[in-house]
């Protein structure tokens, strides 16, 4: 697998975009997912960690990253002079729906369902995920490879 022509500057900006998303998205539901997850807020705070952080800006490069890979991969070459690939806003996006339904929806939903978690947490955090992965896809798109 190359990753020779990877915008790296796009896959920072997704990376750093998506981290800041999610952390508008869960304090704007943070009621509806600590009593999704069966936990007050003092319990949440007390068991909050800055390592949970720091995993959770790296997660999202990586992920930002591999979404980047995929998209050289997936994408059909350009035509003419260039032979890179042609990412798109367009294809960002719907690649990134398709990784989200396809792989992450999919995971969480049987993750949750064995553990017993309540459905509106499968709700919360699918809808987490499938706004990381639209933003990750549209920034990458818009930026190009």
């Amino acid at each position: 697998m190359l990753f020779s022509g990877i915008n790296y500057i796009a896959v920072v900006v997704a990376g750093v975009a998506s981290f800041a998303f999610g952390a508008v998205y869960y304090m704007t539901l943070a009621r509806p997912w600590m009593a999704a997850i069966g936990k007050t807020e003092e319990q949440v705070k007390s068991e909050s960690s800055p390592v949970v952080y720091i995993v959770a800006v790296i997660s999202q490069l990586v992920m930002a990253f591999m979404l980047a890979g995929v998209l050289g991969h997936m994408i059909p070459l350009g035509s003419g002079e260039s032979s890179a690939p042609s990412v798109t806003l367009a294809n960002g996006l719907v690649t990134g729906f398709c990784i989200w339904f396809g792989f992450v929806l999919t995971t969480m939903l049987i993750n949750h369902g064995f553990q017993g978690q309540k459905r509106a947490l499968s709700v919360i955090d699918g809808g987490h995920w499938l706004g990381v992965l639209l933003l990750q896809g549209a920034v990458i798109g818009a930026f190009g490879l």
